[in-house]
């Protein structure tokens, strides 16, 4: 295919406005897709996605469509993740691509990750495409809606396209405007092979598969080829595009999306923003590829069985490929044994990564509680980075402590007073608010607000978005950034059971919440441990001092039920011995910590 007949581009939008049903048109319309095999959310391959209705990893498909000016165009697409903990996904498809289409509900209009990507796609220099999805519903109001986008990308409102998604409607009009304003690929056909890998999966039989989008040159098979950041050789085993399952090609060739299958069976080896070029022949500069990406959620994994470590290792070896945000390292507990630190972008990050290693590995595992990364400054003048709680020095040791903060941005859905308030509860700092719907101010309650807060990232881990909805009724939508490190006044927050320090429970805390987070805590965990013989003591405390506690009450053994008689003497001495035998126990037993324990501390009192 000549390059000037190839377009690439992507769909973004917030999150269940109709991104991955609308590439389903789009397969449909061009007969990419057979319709006997059609089906919802054709692109989300996991089941995970089926189930959540949600897409996490983008997708890439290659379309034929025959244009009205009667030409056959190549168009490559990249279907995009939707929700803000998946946000890389989105960035690392934006530089594989010239356009965006970017999707907006006709019943929801812009919402918080609309705008988000929106300037993502900006920053990229991306020719954008407004569209206007669901105009098929009762309560659609596209008039309004396109006036929102008009104001949003300065656009003239006839350039945006309505479209309905589920029925079809307007799915031709959007393919001839892809063609007509997505710019052609810019690159040398002939010149030095360089390839940017956007995305990657590892293969049994194939080794490191490599997602590329061709920017220079050409490959073919059986060519030798070299990875740039590491040095590292590899031969193309196969060439491929995706429509939308894998198929092979003889060449790709610039401005081409396709896949490389390298044969590599380190999956290190090939990184996600690396750059392929030809062995014989290798380009002189790399690709710029990605912003390193940071994680900013870290907990623990462990193997609910201790043998299956190895097993977990080499999972996380694989999922590390095909996840470029996620990172983990060893690490020892002496309540759960060995496991592993992991970093994540965000809580729903590290639930789809739990689950993905429990279904496709075939894995039990225990998630200790999150945390962010903390920096800390001890009073010896070092500083250290502290993501695990057990971890943070003694409060005489350290001299201050930094918590990371957050700007968020929420669309409360009219519910205004009660997002303000729980943010006011979680110690968010008002920024400010914008009205929306600027004409229609002569209605108040139909207009609609985006709050802006400052909050600290460890206030919106744990089930603030769950709470978030509930105030709302669903109707809310967040976005958040990074904003900076500020000093706080934050304790660690220690779990004994038993009178023994549990370190996958500790969690670091503000000072002013330790006194009745720990009561809650403890009071939680006395109703989920298991009875044991003897009593077991819960307690909480900051350093050596103990603020909450709890006791859970020891079962008890009828010592006295086969005596059918006897003086008093007889029956006081076996319960004696049932008193000391009860105090052996408490010195030398173990209490077996389950699973909801854990889940436990991720619930606000």
């Amino acid at each position: 295919m000549e390059q000037t007949r190839v377009r690439n581009f992507c769909i973004i939008a917030h999150i269940d406005h109709g991104k991955s049903t609308l590439a389903d048109r789009l397969l449909e319309v061009t007969g990419t897709i057979n319709p006997r095999d059609m089906a919802e959310q054709v692109l989300d391959q996991m089941d995970l996605e089926r189930e959540r209705g949600i897409t996490i990893k983008a997708q890439a498909v290659r379309m034929a469509y025959r244009a009205g000016d009667g030409l056959e165009y190549e168009l490559n697409l990249i279907d995009t993740p939707g929700h803000v903990d998946f946000n890389y996904e989105v960035s690392r498809s934006l530089a594989a691509c010239e356009g965006a289409v970017l999707v907006v509900d006709a019943t929801q209009g812009i919402e918080a990750q609309t705008i988000a990507n929106t300037y993502l796609a900006l920053e990229q220099n991306l020719t954008l495409i407004p569209v206007i999805n669901k105009i098929d519903m009762p309560n659609a109001n596209p008039d309004r809606v396109a006036t929102e986008i008009s104001d949003l990308l300065n656009v003239d409102a006839d350039e945006i396209i309505r479209v309905s998604a589920k029925e079809g409607w307007g799915t031709k009009e959007l393919l001839e405007a892809i063609v007509e304003r997505v710019p052609a690929p810019r690159g040398d056909p002939t010149g030095l092979l360089r390839a940017l890998i956007f995305d990657s999966k590892y293969d049994t039989y194939k080794g490191a598969v490599a997602y590329v989008r061709v920017m220079d040159g050409a490959v073919s098979g059986d060519e030798e080829l070299l990875l740039v950041s590491n040095g590292k050789r590899a031969t193309a085993l196969e060439i491929g595009v995706f429509r939308p399952k894998p198929v092979p090609v003889s060449q790709l060739t610039a401005g081409e999306v396709g896949y490389i299958a390298t044969g590599l069976k380190n999956v290190k080896d090939c990184q996600v923003g690396d750059t392929i070029t030809l062995a014989s022949r290798p380009a002189e500069k790399a690709l710029p590829g990605y912003r390193p990406i940071k994680p900013m959620v870290f907990a623990g994994l462990y193997p609910v069985d201790g043998k299956d470590y190895g097993q977990l290792r080499d999972a996380l070896d694989k999922l590390k490929l095909n996840d470029a945000a996620f990172t983990y390292e060893p690490e020892n507990s002496v309540a759960l044994g060995f496991g592993f630190r992991c970093g994540f972008l965000g809580t729903l990050h590290m639930e789809i990564v739990q689950e993905r290693l429990e279904r496709e590995y075939e894995l039990e595992l225990i998630a200790t509680t999150p945390s962010v990364a903390y920096h800390v400054t001890r009073t010896n003048g070092t500083q250290l980075v502290v993501d695990n709680p057990s971890l943070l020095p003694p409060p005489n040791e350290m001299e201050d402590v930094q918590e990371p903060w957050m700007t968020i941005t929420i669309h409360p859905g009219g519910y205004i007073g009660p997002v303000m308030d729980m943010l006011s509860e979680r110690r968010g700092e008002f920024v400010r608010m914008e009205y929306l719907d600027v004409k229609e101010a002569s209605r108040p309650d139909q207009q609609r607000v985006m709050l802006v807060y400052n909050i600290p990232m460890s206030e919106i881990l744990v089930e603030f978005h769950d709470q978030l909805k509930s105030l709302t009724q669903g109707f809310a939508s967040l976005d958040y950034a990074f904003l900076e490190y500020r000093v706080a006044p934050l304790v660690r927050l220690d779990i004994l059971v038993n009178e023994k320090p549990v370190d996958a429970l500790s969690r670091i805390i503000h000072r002013d919440d330790a006194q009745r987070e720990g009561k809650a805590l403890v009071e939680k965990l006395r109703t989920i441990i298991p009875r044991q013989m003897f009593e077991v003591p819960l307690q909480a405390a900051i350093g050596g001092k103990v603020i909450a506690r709890e006791n859970i009450k020891a079962m008890r053994k009828d010592v006295l039920a086969r005596m059918s008689g006897g003086d008093v003497t007889r029956k006081r001495k076996l319960l004696e011995k049932q008193a000391s035998g009860k105090k052996r126990m408490k010195r030398v037993g173990n209490v077996e910590i389950p699973q909801e324990a854990f889940l436990a501390v991720l619930k606000r009192s």
